[in-house]
């Protein structure tokens, strides 16, 4: 009778491995070819447009699952690919960009979300004024930690539109509960 219990917890042990060797190697070939990518084409922060151009309402969009730079904050440790979308497989990998928000470096509200036991389990640790560096081919963006805040698990409104260029970073909370959690930790910058 303890065999059936032997071979579930195998099957559990392998799946656990499975997925972390998974989100590790997708990290670093990923990391490899945006250093690569970087290499062939220089990353320069660009300048901002004029405040006579008109503010464009559509956003760019990307394939989901496709890699679109790098987030670290050195202080705490974190250090994850983003890609674009918050499926499973995705944030199981690395952190993702909300989809319909802006593009790092972008006017509007980027929203990146990522699990608290994982790439964003640094989180916790982080303080107003620290500094969060996005790197993507199309430059390099400093953001400083303006407010962390926790909202309930349905609130939305931390995704809405923003007057500059923001960056919203999104998980669960807290971040020692086990299972699905009722909350969400929430902590807004601005671009530097």
């Amino acid at each position: 009778m303890r065999w059936p219990f032997l071979a579930l917890g195998l099957l559990c042990l392998g799946y656990v491995g499975f997925a972390l060797l998974d989100a590790e190697a997708f990290q670093a070939y990923e990391n490899w070819r945006l250093a690569r990518a970087a290499k062939n084409s220089p990353v320069t922060a660009p300048s901002p447009p004029p405040s006579s151009t008109p503010l464009v309402a559509t956003r760019r969009t990307a394939a989901p699952g496709a890699t679109l730079g790098r987030i670290e904050i050195a202080r705490i440790g974190v250090d994850s690919i983003i890609v674009e979308g918050t499926d499973s497989r995705s944030l199981r990998r690395a952190v993702g960009h909300v989809n319909g928000t802006a593009f790092p470096g972008e006017h509007g509200n980027t929203a990146i979300a990522g699990h608290r036991d994982t790439f964003f389990r640094g989180l916790r640790d982080l303080r107003q004024s620290d500094e969060i560096t996005v790197t993507t081919l199309e430059g390099i963006y400093r953001y400083r930690v303006d407010s962390m805040t926790v909202v309930a698990g349905d609130d939305t409104a931390v995704l809405n539109d923003s007057a500059g260029s923001t960056l919203t970073l999104v998980t669960c909370y807290p971040f020692s509960y086990v299972g699905p959690a009722p909350q969400r930790f929430v902590v807004r910058a601005h671009l530097d």
